[in-house]
């Protein structure tokens, strides 16, 4: 990252927790929305409100026709005419947007969130000198029992942050750096917005005023529920890659002799 603009606020922990915003109350404006699938963690659907060119789709900048970083996303007219408040929040710090989408997330366990865990492909074809691009979050529905979940490393429990996500939650992340995944302890559906944005001096200027930190209280768990989810997870992953082997040898042409 040495050859990109980045967040100095970001350096040591990667992410920072800004102000609580004021939440929202017409949910009609994330309720609305036009919701597909898209490879994810957890039990999730996705409602773009900026895309690659203006459609309601969530595939990566870089994996379109013509191939760009995440960068310059075109809002999408059908989905902003219902969700004014989200477009203005998420242009409020004037940096650029990339992708912006509204997050809905299934109720889920501790287990699932630590299995989910995963990294963001940001910055694929994203030019040396230019802002390195993170992600902004902001909980609109008021879960204060759920969590997000940080891992400097994927397998190391003690590398977690925990931040709890009441109604207007906001935080900037390098998800690029930091393995994340949220665990829902609610009974209903959780939205959140999700926001790509370039760092530069403005996103910069932006954390400032919202007096971002590094730090927040710890949120303890028991040591035997991040035990278990810990087995659970590798016994997961696990399953996963024999089933991803069955799949191989399925598919395994004959060799001479066989055919």
């Amino acid at each position: 990252m040495a050859d990109y603009l980045t967040l100095p606020i970001l350096a040591e922990t990667g992410y920072a927790v800004l102000d609580a915003a004021a939440p929202l109350t017409d949910s009609a404006q994330w309720t609305e929305l036009e919701y597909v699938s898209w490879r994810s963690s957890g039990v999730t659907r996705f409602a773009p409100l900026a895309s690659f060119a203006g459609e309601v789709e969530c595939n990566g900048f870089w994996n379109q026709t013509p191939p760009r970083t995440d960068k310059d996303g075109v809002w999408i007219d059908l989905q902003t005419a219902l969700a004014p408040d989200l477009v203005r929040r998420a242009m409020e710090p004037g940096a650029g947007v990339g992708r912006c989408r509204v997050v809905e997330l299934q109720p889920n366990t501790y287990a699932d969130a630590v299995y989910n865990l995963h990294l963001d492909d940001n910055n694929r074809l994203n030019p040396r000198d230019t802002g390195w691009v993170v992600r902004g979050l902001e909980n609109l529905t008021d879960d204060p029992g759920s969590l997000l979940i940080l891992r400097s490393d994927r397998f190391d429990p003690s590398t977690e942050t925990r931040i709890p996500l009441p109604a207007g939650t906001r935080v900037v992340i390098d998800t690029q750096r930091l393995w994340h995944a949220v665990w829902h302890r609610g009974s209903a559906p959780r939205y959140a917005m999700v926001t790509s944005w370039e760092s530069g001096p403005e996103l910069g200027t932006y954390l400032a005023a919202q007096h971002a930190r590094t730090s927040v209280r710890r949120v303890e768990l028991p040591a035997g529920l991040v035990e278990d989810a810990q087995h659970e997870m590798h016994r997961r992953i696990e399953d996963r890659r024999l089933a991803l082997e069955a799949v191989d040898r399925a598919f395994e042409l004959p060799t001479m002799s066989e055919a």
